[in-house]
């Protein structure tokens, strides 16, 4: 079902923050750091191994993907509430953790990517492909 990828998305969600919090306390600093990023990463390391498992009904991967689609959103109105001047003004820490965050990020979906059979990508793109054709008919 389509709520147990929301499901999902709140575990990985509360997770992420937790752990974003735990690492503004490590670095000393007041705020939540990667909370969201952390989230998501989360979520797309479970969806993978929930896959490779045959756990993941299609249903659920629907509620995952959408929630992965909305990612973008979320994240520009969660940097909209961030006050940047006072992360700025608490030092260097704040913006090598900002720094760091993408260096890790980027290595992590470059990872994830190196991961994927060029086989697996292709069938997921010919299933999407009968999908909308089948909307379509």
């Amino acid at each position: 079902m389509i709520i147990y990828g929301t499901a999902l998305l709140a575990l990985c969600h509360l997770l992420g923050i937790f752990l974003g919090d735990l690492l503004g306390q490590l670095m000393g600093v007041k705020t939540n750091v990667g909370g969201v990023g952390i989230a998501m990463l989360l979520l797309i390391c479970a969806r993978l191994y929930m896959q490779r498992r045959s756990w993941l009904p299609q249903m659920t991967e629907r509620g995952v993907e959408y929630w992965g689609a909305m990612y973008i959103p979320v994240v520009v109105a969660m940097a909209a509430q961030q006050d940047v001047v006072a992360a700025l003004r608490g030092g260097p820490v704040a913006v090598l953790a900002a720094i760091g965050s993408v260096i890790v990020c980027g290595a992590v979906i470059s990872l994830i990517n190196r991961t994927e059979s060029p086989a697996a990508i292709a069938a997921a793109e010919a299933d999407s492909m009968l999908v909308k054709e089948h909307r379509h008919a």
